[in-house]
């Protein structure tokens, strides 16, 4: 079959990688509800088809990661609403097929659980939010559909390494960042790709519909950053997609934050990051504007949370792949509008 032929291909990725080629050739179910213990999607309904909208002018904001709003512990209409559903639960966007930060271990025997650095800080939310970190559904979606999810309802919020941007706070609301990265080139170890360069001239860069990595990459070619022979027309619904393609040579390089990339590499000792980190990015958790009642509730969880236990979930999934020191990880004290 196709799909043994694929596997077969991919070498160096061991049962993650086998994993995720079957999850990017299922990719079509990713929107469906994911079954979590004690919690069924009853939660809410939703209607789809939102577009992206246009994009904001760069001046539309600055220090987009300073624009959340101030903490509270008061439950507003939102987060009444959400505790008067028949089964409380928080219905949270994610991934299932990035390593380290939200997947399902193929070499954990029965287990189906999804974990990771961000499903941890999802969990934590609905614990402090409905007293259960169990009392979450949890939705697959892909990297170009976050800002739809949020905007049509289907999720409460999203958690999904999504960054802050000026653009995106035009149509959903962030909470204050509760990671930092930043976008790097990641390429086979043996390619002459020496990061987000010249050596990248001719060749096949991809990067995820929707995300930061494109938008850096379309302004930095027009502006000459990057040779205008850089070939940046491979985009996928989602990041690990590039993957699959570097994999199977059907491009050089693949840009996206620096903090998955080192994940991915991690997996196949054939591919490497390229460089240094070229922007400086935050990572914040999604919700609907006007929503006002639950970004403060998220804030007020995050300024806990930011203490022992963002440290003991960065030691358990990030520290073999971005290092023990987890400081230039760390977020920096927030600062509201």
């Amino acid at each position: 079959m196709r799909v043994r032929r694929l596997r077969a291909g991919l070498k160096g990725w061991g049962g993650v990688g086998a994993m995720a080629v079957v999850l990017v050739l299922t990719a079509v179910f990713v929107l469906l509800p994911l079954a979590r213990a004690g919690g069924t999607d009853q939660a809410t309904g939703g209607v789809g088809g939102l577009a992206e909208g246009v994009r904001a002018s760069a001046h539309a904001c600055q220090d987009p990661e300073k624009r959340s709003l101030s903490p509270s512990g008061a439950d507003g209409d939102t987060v009444k609403a959400i505790k008067s559903r028949a089964h409380p639960r928080l219905v949270i966007g994610v991934d299932q097929n990035s390593y380290r930060w939200g997947y399902r271990d193929p070499n954990r025997s029965g287990s189906s659980e999804l974990e990771g650095f961000d499903i941890d800080l999802a969990r934590h939310i609905a614990r402090e939010i409905l007293g259960d970190p169990d009392a979450v559904v949890f939705r697959a979606i892909p990297t170009n559909q976050r800002t739809e999810a949020i905007r049509s309802g289907r999720v409460d919020m999203v958690v999904r390494t999504m960054t802050i941007t000026c653009d995106r706070l035009r149509q959903v609301a962030f909470s204050a960042p509760y990671f930092r990265t930043g976008q790097q080139v990641l390429a086979p170890r043996k390619s002459d790709i020496t990061g987000y360069d010249d050596t990248l001239a001719h060749k096949r860069v991809c990067s995820a519909t929707g995300s930061t990595a494109l938008t850096q990459l379309t302004a930095d070619r027009g502006s000459g950053r990057i040779p205008p022979s850089t070939d940046i027309s491979v985009t996928v619904p989602n990041q690990l997609d590039c993957l699959v393609r570097l994999q199977l040579g059907q491009v050089d390089a693949v840009v996206t934050d620096g903090a998955l990339a080192a994940s991915q590499a991690a997996q196949d000792p054939t591919v490497e990051l390229k460089g240094r980190p070229f922007t400086t990015e935050y990572y914040g958790v999604a919700m609907k504007k006007g929503a006002d009642d639950l970004v403060r509730r998220v804030n007020r969880v995050l300024e806990d949370y930011r203490g022992d236990g963002w440290r003991a979930s960065y030691d358990t999934w990030l520290s073999a792949t971005l290092g023990e020191d987890p400081e230039p990880s760390r977020p920096p004290s927030p600062t509201y509008r």
